[in-house]
């Protein structure tokens, strides 16, 4: 079992989120100088911005990547699991940029008092270029359909397999979050 594997399942992303944990690890670098250690706390604030991202991409292959919060509203009650802050596919090689984006990047926004909450990042490997055209594209400024998503049955949906890599962090409310909240709708 690699280190993320056993760090995903510590963390009970296995089996919240998936049945079976990526063993690649995901390079995620934000605008505001911090990167994503697995597990390690980070604040809304610093994740606010859309980050880069970094794996053993072959040129030749499609990629879909994916950030959800398993914990929405909180852990203890996570009726709006998994709530997606972010979903590209298409991605040909390793540039995000150019994949298709079906939901823009929102950054961390747990509710106050609801504690730390899961931000995990997973990267799944297309078969070929899939057909996302009818699935909602969501802009940065609507928190509409994205709660209640399920990575798992997105992958299952769009033939996507497993996830080849993955990262995660926690984070939970900051004076950020009222900002934020207020670009979104719905």
């Amino acid at each position: 079992m690699s280190d993320v594997q056993s760090v995903f399942k510590q963390h009970s992303i296995v089996p919240d989120v998936l049945t079976i944990a990526p063993s690649e690890l995901l390079n995620i670098q934000y605008p505001s100088g911090v990167s994503v250690d697995m597990a390690k706390e980070l604040t809304p604030t610093q994740v606010k911005d859309k980050p880069s991202v970094k794996w053993a991409a072959k040129d030749s292959e499609y990629y879909t990547l994916a950030l959800v919060d398993p914990d929405a509203p909180s852990r203890e009650n996570p009726k709006f699991r998994e709530w997606h802050h972010w979903l590209v596919g298409n991605i040909f090689g390793s540039d995000t940029n150019k994949g298709e984006t079906l939901s823009d990047y929102i950054g961390s926004g747990p509710p106050k008092g609801t504690g730390l909450h899961r931000y995990v990042f997973l990267l799944f490997k297309q078969q070929d270029k899939c057909d996302f055209s009818k699935v909602p594209k969501l802009l940065s400024n609507s928190g509409d359909k994205r709660g209640k998503f399920s990575i798992s049955k997105f992958a299952q949906e769009f033939k996507l397999g497993t996830p080849v890599a993955g990262n995660f962090y926690v984070a939970k409310y900051d004076d950020y979050v009222p900002k934020l909240y207020a670009k979104l709708k719905g």
